[in-house]
Formats: structure tokens, C-alpha cells, sequence
């Protein structure tokens, strides 16, 4: 396709017609012509609204895209409604690749119940591979609403699942010639395939119910730096057992190939939260087949610790993503 604002019939074809999912809050979605939505919410919700551009990666980047938001905006334990796309494709792009990553929208937003609702497309010589960025919008009760900043001394600290799928995922795939030289290939198709654990809505969902007081999803810098945030934004210390922290043979091997530090990989699809009655919360994660693991405590202070055996240190903010350093083997 040509610089610029992609074609009416190109528009209507590989995006309009790909939206299928709907929901009733939606007074005006996509549509040509139109710049903006319209959502009605009752008197006594609120929004939430976030918004995450993806750019370490170009494989299924819609499906990742709709996930990574929808992850933060059921952080904050409302439900999401909508997604906004902004999407720039590098010239030359085909629509064969636009429609297919419209699909990765839409069956995700189908999976999770979410109608895209408008957007932009254009075609432009600023980027060199796909860039889409999605703004969610979600809703909750003004009294139901979660906040990284809520966790409180006596807390109990939980992480769900395990941490650097998303990360593992994606080295995986970009680096998956390099990785069949050393694993067989069910060992580095089975890593990939864990992009299909990167939603933490039903978590967010089954924790919002417990009464927990902060969530905050893994994603950026990693477990280290979710910790850090959470600890940050709340004012308070950490007390965290680092073998306590779940984390899957595939992302440990991974990671040694390519010098990397697993607890500080993007990890999308786990939720880091605070609660009173941590190990009830796991049970009950469990019960509704969500692995989840109690790693440590909140404490007063500033002190952030990380425990390993005899071996104590402090946790650092957060850096650059670890991810990165496939790029520059």
C-alpha cells in the first residue's frame, strides 16, 4: 500500500467489516467517516482508560496489543468495554497483513468480550514494521476501583502464573533458527505458544471479588519492576523470597542462551497483587485453574529485599527491559 491514510475500500474490507464483537454501551463504534465513539455508563461507574503502543515484536502484534491493555485496565479491577487502534504500517505493506492482524484484533476482542470501536490507519516511511498502539476503555464502580498504590504493611505479596511468558514468547518466535540449533523443536514451539497465557482478566476478575488492596500486571522491567512499582507507588518495603517467585524451565533456558536475567523480562499474563489473606487468594485462583504462588510480604518502611537463601539484596528501579538484548546479538 501507498503512503498515507489507507483507502476507503481497504478500510471497509480488512478493518469495518473484520469488527464483529458488540456490546451494549456502545452508542456509535467504527465507521467511515466517523472520528469518534460513544459509551454510555451508568450513574454510578466510572471509566478507565489505558493506553500501550507494541514494539518489540511484529508476530501477532494485534492479539498482543488488545492483551496488554485490556491487562492494565482489569488491573485496576474494572471490566474492559472498548479499544481504540492506532495503527502505522511501513510503505510497501500489503493488505493481506492488515487484514490478518485486524483478525488477531478481533478474535481477542471477541475471546474477552471488548468491541474495537474506532481508530486510525495510515501507511508511513517513519516506521519500518507494523506499530500499533491500542487505548483501552473499561468501566467499574466507583467504590470497586484497584489501584497499584493500595498495598498496606501485613500485606501478603502473590504473583500469578509465571513470570517472563510474554517475554519468552516472543524470543521464541524472533529468535526461534537460532534456538533449534540447541532444543528440540516441541521445546521452542511450546515456548512460543506461551502468548496463549497473556491475559490476566480471569485472575483480575477472581481477585477483584477476594478484596484485595493493589494489582498491578507484570510487563515492562519484569517482576523486579513490578515490585519496584508497586512498592513505590504505595510507600512501602518488600520482603520477597526470590525462589518463591513461579517461573517455567522454558524461560530460565531461554534466557541463559542470550545472557538474559528472567526477573527483569516483560511478562505479560502475570498479575502481581496484594492482599490480606494471601494464601486463601491462591486457593481460590486455583480453583478456577489459575496457577498463582505467595512470594513474599509487604512491610513498613522503604526497605525493598530481595531473599535468596542466606543471600539478601536490595531491589533496584526499574531498567531498560531485558528483552532488548536479543537485538543486539
Amino acid at each position: 500500500m501507498n503512503v498515507g491514510k489507507v483507502p476507503e475500500s481497504v478500510l471497509k474490507r480488512s478493518i469495518i467489516k473484520q469488527i464483529r464483537t458488540k456490546r451494549p454501551e456502545i452508542l456509535m463504534g467504527a465507521a467511515v467517516g466517523e472520528d469518534c465513539a460513544l459509551i454510555k455508563l451508568k450513574d454510578n461507574e466510572v471509566f478507565v482508560m489505558s493506553t500501550d503502543p507494541i514494539t518489540g515484536t511484529s508476530y501477532n502484534v494485534g492479539s498482543l496489543a488488545v492483551h496488554v491493555t485490556a491487562n492494565d485496565i482489569a488491573s485496576a479491577g474494572a471490566e474492559v468495554v472498548g479499544v481504540m487502534l492506532s495503527v502505522l504500517l511501513p510503505e510497501g505493506t500489503e493488505e493481506e497483513e492488515l487484514k490478518s492482524m485486524m483478525k488477531q484484533v478481533e478474535e481477542t476482542c471477541h475471546e474477552l468480550n471488548i468491541q474495537t470501536i474506532g481508530g486510525h490507519t495510515e501507511v508511513t516511511r517513519v516506521v519500518n514494521q507494523p506499530v500499533i498502539t491500542v487505548t483501552g476503555i473499561g468501566k467499574v464502580d466507583k467504590d470497586s476501583i484497584v489501584t497499584t498504590g493500595g498495598a498496606n504493611p501485613g500485606d501478603d505479596v502473590i504473583v500469578t502464573k509465571w513470570i517472563g511468558l510474554e517475554g519468552t514468547s516472543i524470543i521464541a518466535r524472533e529468535k526461534e533458527a537460532e534456538l533449534l540449533k540447541r532444543f528440540k523443536p516441541s521445546f521452542v514451539e511450546g515456548a512460543a505458544d506461551f502468548i496463549k497465557y497473556l491475559s490476566v482478566v480471569p485472575e483480575a476478575a477472581v481477585a477483584a471479588k477476594h478484596g484485595v488492596t493493589a494489582m498491578h500486571d507484570v510487563t515492562e522491567g519484569g517482576i523486579f519492576g513490578a515490585l519496584w512499582e508497586v512498592a513505590e507507588a504505595s510507600s512501602v518495603g518488600l520482603r520477597i523470597d526470590l525462589k518463591s517467585i513461579p517461573i517455567r524451565q522454558e524461560t530460565i533456558e531461554i534466557c541463559e542462551v542470550f545472557g538474559i536475567n528472567p526477573y527483569q523480562l516483560i511478562s505479560s499474563g502475570s498479575m502481581l497483587i496484594t492482599a490480606q489473606r494471601g494464601h486463601d487468594l491462591v486457593e481460590e485462583l486455583s480453583v478456577n485453574g489459575i496457577h498463582a504462588a505467595v512470594i513474599g510480604k509487604v512491610v513498613s518502611g522503604n526497605d525493598r529485599i530481595l531473599i535468596n537463601d542466606d543471600e539478601k539484596r536490595y531491589l533496584e528501579p526499574p531498567k531498560s527491559d531485558e528483552l532488548y538484548k536479543i537485538y543486539d546479538v
